[in-house]
């Protein structure tokens, strides 16, 4: 199947009120295992890489060009993203390796600035039919997120979207990313405001700290893109931990590394189902529906 257009599958969502899930690449094995969880449940995916993977890597390129080869041969839809850059270097790379939307980082500057930098790198990335993900009320870390104020406003946000032009919108709803703990508080009032008050996605950044039954309600209250990284690496990393414990004497990294791509392939599949719709899931064996977990712990699916 041909690469997709980020703006295809976020745009069919955001229209029918489901989410896409977006999950981080940090290694080959990340990417293909959200690319086989994808097509195990048959639903679109968008793969992201963040400013940090590509310093990790040495540069955009290996990763990038891994992780767009593995979409274009995918059965399902999936689209190649540039999480968090806050270099314009650096998303000008991203579009001229082919990928699908870049998702530019001002946040940290003055309002002013923030719609200012982000027009600019709206403009040329428009220019080549990419579309681009903005930040408005900066995601914080697990502290920051929950200070006064970390949080964006619906006026401003509407405000922001017609002067940048962007085509999505990541906002501070209670959130922070990097958690280890599932216990973020979301205003699910603030979500509908915010979806209320502008006319693009909304994103919906460290989801990793999200139970299962507020990941839904974020959903439904307006959520359209919801990123999740740390929940995957928390997953993968504690099968590498038990597969090393179980043979200490492994050498070969496929034995424990391969384990820990298909748990996060099947997790995969469980998050995508959930986002999209709970019955889609129930009509193939994955049940329960997302929204009627009720528990704050992510499963492994295994049928």
């Amino acid at each position: 199947m041909p690469l997709s257009p980020t703006g295809d599958i976020t745009g069919a969502a955001h229209a029918r009120r489901s989410g896409v899930g977006a999950f981080n690449v940090v290694q080959i094995e990340h990417a293909e295992a959200i690319v086989a969880g994808a097509e195990r449940a048959e639903l679109p995916v968008v793969l992201q890489i963040s400013e940090n993977t590509a310093r990790y890597h040495g540069g955009l390129a290996p990763v990038g060009l891994a992780s767009l080869a593995l979409a274009r041969a995918a059965r399902v839809p999936v689209a190649v993203h540039l999480d968090h850059a806050e270099s314009a270097e650096l998303v000008r790379e991203a579009v001229e390796l082919g990928f699908t939307s870049v998702m530019f980082d001002a946040s940290k500057l003055p309002y002013e600035e923030n719609v200012a930098a982000t027009r600019a790198i709206t403009g040329y990335c428009h220019r080549s039919d990419v579309w681009v993900e903005a930040e408005l009320g900066e995601v914080g870390g697990k502290d920051g997120a929950h200070a006064p104020g970390v949080r964006t406003d619906p006026a401003e946000a509407r405000a922001f979207t017609g002067a940048t032009g962007v085509d999505a919108l990541a906002v501070a709803v209670g959130s922070s990313h990097a958690m280890l703990t599932r216990d973020a508080v979301l205003d699910f009032v603030l979500i509908e405001r915010l979806r209320a008050a502008v006319g693009v996605p909304l994103v919906l950044h460290g989801s990793s700290g999200v139970g299962d039954t507020d990941l839904a309600k974020a959903v439904a209250a307006g959520m359209t893109k919801v990123n999740i990284s740390t929940h995957l690496n928390k997953l993968f990393t504690r099968t590498v931990r038990e597969q090393l414990a179980a043979a200490p004497e492994v050498a070969d990294p496929r034995k424990y590394l391969g384990p820990a791509r298909t748990a996060v392939e099947f997790e995969v599949a469980r998050l995508v189902c959930g986002f999209h719709w709970g019955w889609a899931c129930a009509e193939k064996g994955w049940w329960p529906p997302f929204w009627a977990v009720g528990t704050n712990s992510f499963s492994v699916a295994t049928t």
